[in-house]
């Protein structure tokens, strides 16, 4: 059966202490905060574009198979995502002289600067993710994270 929106706020009592029902909750308001986040301050650009550009940046030009994977993007989604990055000049694609069927993607400087922005677009998201806890229920909130991942 679809999920179907709660106007009124309540929970059934036997899923609202459940782990998965919180968890799931806690993805829907960071996935919210997320999208205000990228809609305010990202240019147009969205979470998946901001992966590729962070991991071109630390580890430098890889084939779009390779970002795919090293992202969690689908394929086909890293295209697009590729195509409208190289759009605004972020990043390149050039044809790997060794594999003519591959593509290499590199990060612009203006690529960089770009991510640079959005590091701090991201950084007030995850402050609005954690504004409920404390300095130390966040440390010990991401640990615990960790461990389930």
């Amino acid at each position: 059966m679809p999920a179907r929106h709660n106007p009124s706020g309540r929970t059934p009592d036997r899923i609202k202490d459940r782990p998965t029902w919180l968890i799931s909750g806690a993805f829907a308001r960071s996935s919210a905060l997320l999208n205000e986040g990228f809609d305010a301050g990202g240019d147009g650009l969205r979470g998946y574009h901001y992966r590729l550009l962070a991991a071109l940046d630390q580890w430098g030009p890889a084939s779009q198979a390779d970002l795919g994977r090293d992202t969690g993007i689908d394929r086909s989604d890293v295209t697009a995502a590729l195509a409208e990055l190289e759009d605004r000049s972020l990043v390149t694609r050039h044809v790997d002289a060794a594999r003519k069927t591959r593509k290499i993607v590199s990060i612009t400087d203006e690529g960089v600067q770009r991510l640079r922005v959005l590091d701090g677009v991201l950084d007030g998201i995850q402050e609005a993710v954690l504004a409920p806890l404390t300095a130390a229920q966040r440390k010990e909130f991401l640990e615990l994270l960790a461990r389930l991942t």
